[in-house]
């Protein structure tokens, strides 16, 4: 920037940070994984139609892409997968998205089946899978789908199959849900989490192990304890988090079977299992442990020593994910609010952790200026509540807005509904921070990374405590006077495209609304919806029938006749969480209401866009419908279509 910034309207800023370079960044860092001294990440891909690709970075810092082109490692189990692939000297285990195959590749060679066709097409899914020791056998999650069969058919269990292929054989059947199947250091012992209808992982969970043929033994977990990532240590105890004390915090089960907690604090050591694979603590080779807590908004590392004492690792870092360790090294997957994520290492000596050294980071060659950066605020919610949310200020070294403007607000709601702010640098946030919006996302009762009571502040009150905290920030905001109390706009995905619909049918207080995959039918969703969540409704909601008096009156489409808000919908038509219909049958009410609508498909797109085509144009059509109905030009030099806006 030369000379003074151009004074503009906020929303009209002229910013390098346009859809295309969001894509171009948007490379999401999955899983990582330590095989000797080589390190293995994911990567999702939207330029390549959002396919994950396998890399290996080996001693010599030879970077190698393991699969070919067509190749994409995703499972679909629980529909949202993660745990697709794992490693084991130089060979990789991996789900294939196309057929949902069990797939081997050895090091130089291309892959192969080593599961059979299922009699459905990609009726088998596999996940979360671990190698024995000696080799010779996996233990794997197989979800499998029968011809013909709903929700109620689906069949989730535990398997061994050989490592080259061949017969599974079944170990764990019966619990509607299974995961982390994990060998003992010694090949003797198998643990594993389970979990039935109706609650979901974050609700209650079972830890077993079993020795042999020995009956399993339930370790840890029940009603109302959340177990999260079992790992057995070098010593030959089983480690999990447990949020028995209202916090996921460490615990240890001895070999005599004593169990004893280890770390101890009000902070989120485990995480909501929303996907399989999730990795928050891990072991150095001389017994301490290092992991990552969530506190206050934000993730920390730590070390547990030999004697207890924890000490936190200064790290330039906000949010942690994938926390793998092997002799004195650590890697993870790590980001901040002006960093995105990076696969990162580095050495920790006892007393002091070395320098971060970085394996994998997207580049976007913008300078920290353009950044917002957000402040973790507290304000006040309805009874009495707090709730909390992230707040990003406009950003932009170029531009300036008028004096007497301010800016318009960007409400974003995160799916789940029991997920939180992210925190970490996302382009897709600061696409709108640069063009003059401040955006809030907002961490509303129910969210993680607050403890157990806080998240159960959802049961049986969503589309009741997230609207109210929703509005409640918007308020709160205008209240301070840092943004327009006139153009304050809502968006959210999947839930919190519900919680968006919701706040449009019962306030007239925001100005513009986006809908990215939302439900707007939960008893239409209660029917529809895949097994992993076709009863979670009843405990944010109540039991279906039963309470289907709730679900109809919580239901958006059924209170069209109090919308008046102009609001812009994106669907993909594969999406097998909340289906077509849904959005489509919101869109033709609006449509038949007169309320200003915009609606707008995508092809080959399931839950949550992944293709380059997909981001790109829902970004700018959604900032396009919002500068149509806020009246604010777009900037003159990007090349946006205007989308189309009936009854406007």
């Amino acid at each position: 920037m030369t000379g003074s910034p151009a004074v503009l309207p906020y929303g009209s800023w002229p910013t390098p940070i346009d859809s295309k370079l969001v894509v171009q960044a948007q490379v999401m860092l999955g899983e990582v994984a330590l095989d000797g001294d080589a390190v293995w990440w994911s990567e999702q891909r939207p330029e390549e139609g959002g396919r994950t690709q396998l890399v290996r970075l080996a001693v010599d810092g030879e970077r190698q892409e393991l699969l070919p082109p067509l190749a994409n490692v995703r499972t679909s189990a629980h529909e949202y997968g993660g745990g697709a692939w794992w490693v084991r000297d130089g060979t990789v285990w991996y789900a294939e998205w196309d057929d949902q195959r069990l797939y081997r590749v050895r090091a130089g060679g291309q892959p192969e089946a080593i599961t059979p066709a299922p009699a459905v097409p990609r009726g088998d899914r596999w996940a979360d899978g671990d190698v024995h020791p000696e080799g010779r056998v996996l233990a794997v999650v197989r979800e499998r789908h029968p011809a013909g069969g709903g929700a109620e058919q689906v069949v989730n269990e535990i398997v061994v199959l050989p490592s080259g292929g061949g017969e599974p054989e079944v170990l764990v059947s019966g619990p509607d849900f299974v995961s982390d199947p994990r060998w003992s250091p010694d090949g003797k012992a198998l643990c594993w989490l389970e979990w039935d209808h109706p609650d979901m992982p974050w609700d209650s969970t079972r830890l077993r192990a079993r020795t042999g043929s020995d009956d399993p033994v339930l370790v840890a977990g029940g009603p109302g304890e959340s177990v999260f990532q079992p790992r057995w240590a070098p010593d030959g105890a089983l480690w999990f988090c447990s949020d028995r004390s209202g916090w996921w915090n460490l615990y240890r089960r001895a070999p005599d079977g004593t169990v004893e907690a280890m770390v101890e604090m009000d902070a989120e050591i485990g995480t909501v299992q929303w996907v399989f694979g999730q990795s928050r603590y891990a072991f150095l080779a001389d017994g301490r442990v290092v992991f990552a807590y969530r506190q206050h908004g934000q993730d920390r590392l730590a070390v547990r020593d030999h004697d207890g004492t924890v000490t936190d690792i200064d790290l330039p870092y906000t949010v942690l994910g994938s926390v793998q360790a092997t002799d004195d090294r650590v890697v993870l997957v790590a980001a901040s609010a002006t960093s995105e994520q990076a696969v990162v290492r580095l050495r920790v000596a006892a007393g002091r952790a070395g320098e971060v050294e970085v394996l994998r980071a997207p580049r976007d060659g913008l300078s920290p200026g353009w950044y917002s950066s957000p402040e973790h605020v507290r304000f006040p919610s309805a009874g009495g509540r707090t709730a909390y949310g992230l707040f990003y200020p406009p950003s932009n070294p170029d531009c300036a807005a008028p004096s007497d403007e301010l800016p318009p607000l960007l409400v974003l709601i995160h799916g789940g509904p029991t997920g939180y702010a992210p925190g970490f640098l996302r382009l897709a946030v600061q696409y709108w921070t640069s063009r003059g919006f401040a955006v809030v996302d907002v961490d509303y009762g129910g969210s993680a990374g607050y403890g157990r009571a806080y998240r159960e502040l959802l049961k049986g009150a969503w589309g009741v405590v997230d609207v109210e905290d929703c509005v409640a920030a918007a308020r709160w905001l205008a209240d301070q006077g840092r943004v327009d109390p006139d153009r304050l706009c809502i968006r959210g995905g999947s839930a919190g495209g519900y919680t968006t619909l919701a706040v449009l049918a019962s306030h007239d207080l925001f100005a513009a609304g986006g809908n990215h995959y939302g439900v707007a039918d939960l008893e239409a969703l209660a029917k529809e919806t895949h097994k992993f969540e076709s009863r979670y409704l009843d405990g944010l909601v109540g039991p279906y029938p039963e309470r289907r008096d709730i679900y109809l009156e919580r239901s958006p489409i059924n209170h069209v006749d109090s919308f008046e808000t102009p609001l812009v919908v994106f669907q993909g038509l594969e999406d097998e969480v909340v289906p077509p219909a849904q959005s489509q049958l919101l869109v033709e009410a609006l449509r038949a209401k007169g309320v200003p609508v915009a609606y707008v498909e995508f092809a080959g797109e399931q839950h949550g866009f992944r293709g380059a085509d997909a981001i790109r144009r829902s970004l700018d059509d959604e900032l396009s419908f919002y500068s149509q109905v806020l009246g604010f030009p777009l900037p003159p030099d990007e090349d946006i279509d205007p989308i189309r806006v009936e009854n406007l």
